[in-house]
């Protein structure tokens, strides 16, 4: 295991033709816990995990992955992580249990049917094992896919929006299964536009607004930034929320005079 942070990143910048995606970002996490990559559409998020998990090249700025450097060790870097992207990667025709095993044997690993039998127990999916995959609710397809990319252990996991379209009731089994992730000490960068579930899952939160990491820091530290709401007498805290539009602007009121902006001196470091 690496002593290094499972991830760091230092001025990566991405531009495609006359559009600047990336402006020089610079983050760091720490080995077993989650980090949240917050942000709007078309700010940038899974550009920057396209870099990390080595299928884009920077234009600028260095990045390592579990102390590989994703240009120079592109190969070790992909052995350290899996990614999960929007859309689950599951192959319908085939059951649960068939498409642990094909991700295993593709991977070379001994076992691969003990392997999709110990995944599916511990994703609670082992009735549902021998099903085909056509036949499972959009929670279930994601928690498989999530189970797919555990193969092989790697201690980096990249999972960008894995909520997008699903229900609530989905939703609520994804979550669950990546607190168990960095529960056993995988290291997860999420990127989310769902403020609530960066609220539930994250050691820390990152806000990617055009192409910069804005503020980066825990929840509590966020909330600082906003003074204390007071209703009626009793003090409530500022919801990520209310962070997430002082800091990137609401644009509901962009012509509006914002009373609720980071006060001077409040920047995190």
């Amino acid at each position: 295991m690496t002593t290094e942070a499972a991830i760091r990143v230092q001025g990566i910048a991405k531009s495609f033709g006359n559009l600047q995606v990336l402006r020089g970002v610079d983050f760091e996490v720490e080995a077993g816990n989650i980090v949240a990559l917050l942000g709007s559409n078309g700010a940038g998020k899974t550009t920057l995990v396209r870099i990390l998990s080595t299928l884009l090249t920077a234009d600028s700025g260095t990045a390592t992955v579990h102390g590989f450097d994703v240009a120079g060790k592109p190969g070790d870097v992909r052995e350290s992580i899996s990614l999960t992207g929007q859309f689950a990667a599951v192959d319908d025709v085939l059951t649960g249990r068939e498409n642990l095993v094909l991700v295993a044997r593709l991977r070379h690993l001994k076992n691969p049917g003990r392997i999709a039998d110990d995944l599916l127990a511990r994703f609670t999916l082992t009735d549902a094992g021998n099903r085909k995959t056509a036949t499972y609710s959009g929670g279930m397809r994601r928690r498989l896919d999530i189970a797919m990319s555990l193969i092989g252990s790697p201690p980096v996991i990249f999972l960008d929006e894995p909520t997008t379209g699903l229900d609530p009731q989905a939703r609520i089994e994804v979550r669950q299964t990546v607190k168990q992730l960095a529960g056993q000490g995988t290291t997860v960068l999420l990127t989310t536009q769902y403020l609530d579930e960066a609220e539930q899952l994250a050691d820390r939160i990152a806000i990617l607004h055009k192409g910069t990491i804005i503020q980066n820091g825990t929840l509590a530290e966020l909330q600082q930034l906003l003074p204390a709401a007071e209703v009626e007498y009793v003090q409530k805290q500022p919801s990520l929320e209310d962070v997430f539009l002082a800091l990137t602007g609401d644009p509901r009121e962009a012509d509006a005079d914002d009373d609720r902006r980071v006060p001077a001196g409040k920047e995190l470091r």
